[in-house]
This record gives structure tokens, C-alpha cells and sequence, in this order.
């Protein structure tokens, strides 16, 4: 019998992100919050190398973080 290990992907937070939807996320969804290095490739920070937060959790988790981590972004940036 062959034994299958869980594949785990990472969903990058924005910067920027409100703490209260990354908390919201940790607790509606089965996910780990880790640190991911990232090189960073737009406005002044082209080429620098940040320390960034990611939701890491299995591919179905991290396609529902993700549509709401932006539709709660989409609803902060509204209001």
C-alpha cells in the first residue's frame, strides 16, 4: 500500500494585509501562518529580498484563503 503525504501550499499575505482578516482567516480555515522569503519586484523594493507571512494549508484551503482574503480585501478597501 503506498502511503500518501498531504501537499501543503502557501497563499502570500499582501503587505499591508489588516491583522483582523489574517486572524479571521486563522480561524475560519485550517491553515498555519509562516514566514516565506520573497524577492520583491515592483515600486522602490525592485530586486530586495522580504521577509513575507503566508497561509501554508492543502491546494482546496489555500483556493477558498484566497477568494476571501480578497473579497475581504475588496470590502476593507471600500469602507
Amino acid at each position: 500500500m503506498e502511503d500518501k503525504k498531504t501537499e501543503y501550499f502557501d497563499v502570500l499575505i499582501p503587505p499591508g494585509v489588516p491583522r483582523t482578516i489574517i486572524y479571521d482567516i486563522t480561524d475560519r480555515f485550517e491553515v498555519e501562518v509562516v514566514n516565506r522569503r520573497r524577492m520583491m519586484k515592483f515600486a522602490n523594493m525592485d530586486g530586495d529580498i522580504r521577509e513575507l507571512l503566508a497561509f501554508r494549508c492543502t491546494k482546496d484551503t489555500a483556493e477558498k484563503v484566497q477568494e476571501y482574503m480578497l473579497s475581504e480585501l475588496e470590502k476593507f478597501i471600500a469602507d
